[in-house]
């Protein structure tokens, strides 16, 4: 696995349900500098906090785990006790272990290729609501902007997809590339009925609203596609009492193919 990679698989490892990684930053700084004020700045305490943090861990184990000198020629200062340090070494040893062993998992993954490929798309973390998986069907390239098709999984209809030419060249889109497509919840429009009339967007996909949750001045309206991809729309409060919005009734959700972000993998 390169190191650069972000991991599939990560893990907090904690001693007792409560004893984490930041406390033993705890530690190791105090180990260090021999000052709790200096080590509760390192490890993004308060001084009151990292007492509190270290009374508790006292009590967990039962025995007192840092030691304070006052005055004398160097001013004091505090120091791990015995138990302290049998703390900290037991966890340096704990967390390589962990370590090699979440390694050793994504070695394994990284022997599943379709596993493997599921994660990964799992693994990108955005703020956009909406994120199609598909395979690239069409590329239409043009002097300034070019038109991508992408099929979806389940049969759904395709996306269309409007990206600057010279995006698409440095991506690298291609016909029979898997792509991930992204879209913000509040570049969706909902139709509940076109009354005769037709939309310029490209993207208009029919199927059945299957969640509306309320919030204060807006909703989050999800529309459930025959194929079963959902779509999740943004829209105020006013709108979804003015189309009478309800899980059950058939809505089609609309946007500009512009309004699709295209990811594929590097």
């Amino acid at each position: 696995m390169n190191p650069a990679d972000h991991p599939l698989l990560q893990g907090d490892l904690r001693l007792a349900g409560r004893l984490d990684a930041r406390f033993f930053d705890l530690l190791a700084a105090l180990a260090l500098t021999g000052s709790l004020q200096k080590a509760a700045r390192a490890a993004g305490y308060s001084y009151k906090g990292a007492w509190l943090v270290l009374e508790a861990a006292e009590t967990l184990v039962h025995a007192p785990l840092l030691t304070r000198a006052t005055g004398g020629a160097g001013g004091g200062g505090s120091r791990l006790t015995a138990e302290g340090e049998a703390l900290w070494a037991a966890w340096r040893t704990l967390h390589a272990r962990h370590q090699a062993f979440l390694h050793e998992q994504e070695a394994w993954l990284a022997t599943q290729p379709a596993l493997h490929t599921l994660l990964k798309r799992m693994a990108m973390k955005t703020t956009a609501r909406n994120q199609f998986t598909g395979t690239i069907t069409a590329v239409q390239a043009g002097p300034a902007t070019t038109l991508v098709r992408m099929a979806l999984a389940g049969g759904d209809p395709d996306l269309s997809i409007s990206l600057t030419t010279p995006a698409a060249q440095e991506l690298g889109v291609a016909v029979g590339q898997e792509a991930l497509a992204l879209v913000k919840a509040s570049e969706i429009v909902l139709v509940a009925d076109f009354a005769g009339y037709r939309l310029s967007a490209r993207n208009q996909l029919a199927g059945t609203v299957s969640r509306v949750e309320r919030g204060a001045v807006s909703s989050l309206v999800g529309v459930t596609l025959p194929g079963g991809t959902t779509v999740t729309a943004s829209v105020t409060n006013d709108a979804v009492d003015g189309l009478g919005l309800a899980v059950g009734q058939p809505a089609t959700a609309c946007f500009k193919a512009y309004a699709v972000m295209l990811a594929v993998r590097g």
